[in-house]
């Protein structure tokens, strides 16, 4: 073996070591010991960074550059949905959806209605947008049904993952689409079997409009989460707030009492991409490319287990499907339309399997919900668990019968 092989292969085993230790000493801290999820998120960032031999300095670096990116796009985003909820709220109208909802499904249904009306909503949103809008519908439903709030939440939550691993056009499926080649159409079609969903209309005018026409730049334009989110808060304080009766300083009371709960949850999100980020640049992705080139299985569980890896390491769900694809890429080249679709499938349902510290997703369904780190992990990790596995039986029985 030469001698550079035999580094490469050290450094390897050193990082993965260094990310399982980085994630155990996470868990202990905020079990064990009570230290809050930011401290114990940058503490465990340095243990992964140092020991993967990143200087201290360029951990900092790293650690500083994914908070910021992720607080830059769902900090706002939480921040706008947080408004919007407490006036829908303060207003009423969370209770009259709710009532609607009621009218459509009670008892066993209910599970099913919330479940679909959360594949609507956040068939167009990723997954952080869809999630701060249902949070209130969730919260009034659980009162108005009399049922356990985590009843009512899971459904919704089991809705909104399905479409964020299988369904274009959330970016990860999209990207994977475009670099496997696979038809977008077939895709779609192939990830309505197995998720079981709505389709909205504006969401395939956008996929099927020319990119720069005027129509599809509109749809664009207000498709960006912080536009529809803005756009929404400021409906709201108009609509729900000010010809609704309710005086300017009401409203504005009710937009500034929004912000100060979700300042936990917003460092800690911070933090988990501070830890994805640092783990990115310590090269963890490459690893587990150069491992996955000399693996010999079948394309499906090929694709899934390296999504499952990556999301694992990288705590997002994007990057995972992303870097997948590239990964797979070349060697797809000959795959039929269908057989290409599926593997964009399977990638999709990898990249959710189990959710777990060092992603956004975990911490605000821990803080919305007012869960405990095992709770969040026996609710939220072995959901999307089951949602990954369950993608993946569905693409290997499509590809039975189809291929």
């Amino acid at each position: 073996m030469e001698l550079s092989t035999a580094a490469w292969m050290v450094h390897d085993t050193r990082l993965m070591l260094c990310v399982l230790l980085a994630i155990a000493s996470i868990i202990v801290l905020i079990s064990a010991t009570k230290l809050p999820p930011f401290l114990s998120i940058l503490i465990g960032t340095f243990i992964a960074g140092v020991g993967a031999g990143l200087p201290p300095e360029e951990v900092a670096k790293a650690f500083s550059k994914g908070a910021g990116a992720i607080l830059g796009e769902a900090g706002i985003i939480i921040a706008l949905g947080s408004m919007l909820g407490a006036l829908m709220a303060e207003s009423g109208a969370a209770d009259r959806i709710a009532t609607t909802l009621l009218g459509l499904g009670k008892g066993k249904s209910l599970p099913w209605v919330m479940a679909l009306v959360a594949m609507v909503i956040g068939l167009p949103l990723f997954f952080e947008v869809g999630l701060v809008m249902m949070v209130p519908i969730i919260f009034v439903m659980a009162k108005r049904s009399n049922q356990p709030l985590l009843k009512i939440a899971i459904p919704a939550l089991a809705g909104m993952t399905t479409l964020h691993a299988l369904m274009p056009p959330h970016p990860g499926p999209l990207i994977a689409v475009g670099a496997l080649h696979a038809d977008l159409g077939l895709t779609m079609l192939l990830g309505f079997c197995l998720a079981v969903i709505l389709m909205l209309g504006s969401t395939l005018a956008k996929v099927a409009l020319p990119a720069e026409s005027t129509v599809g730049l509109t749809l664009k334009f207000l498709g960006e989460p912080l536009i529809a989110l803005g756009l929404a808060v400021i409906a709201a304080v108009i609509c729900l707030g000010w010809a609704a009766g309710m005086p300017r300083a009401e409203v504005g009371n009710t937009l500034r009492k929004a912000l100060a709960p979700i300042a936990v949850l917003l460092l800690t999100i911070g933090a988990g991409g501070g830890l994805k980020q640092t783990l990115l640049d310590a090269g963890v992705s490459q690893t587990i490319s150069k491992v996955a080139e000399g693996a010999h299985m079948p394309y499906l569980l090929l694709a899934w287990l390296i999504a499952v890896a990556l999301r694992q390491a990288t705590g997002s769900a994007t990057v995972a499907t992303t870097t997948t694809a590239g990964i797979l890429a070349p060697m797809m080249a000959g795959l039929a339309a269908t057989q290409s679709s599926l593997v964009a499938l399977a990638i999709g349902a990898g990249s959710v399997f189990f959710c777990h510290v060092n992603d956004a997703g975990f911490w605000m369904v821990r803080e919305y919900f007012g869960l405990q780190l095992k709770q969040t992990i026996w609710v939220w990790s072995v959901l999307q668990t089951i949602v990954s596995v369950v993608g993946l039986v569905g693409t290997l029985l499509l590809w039975h019968f189809l291929t």
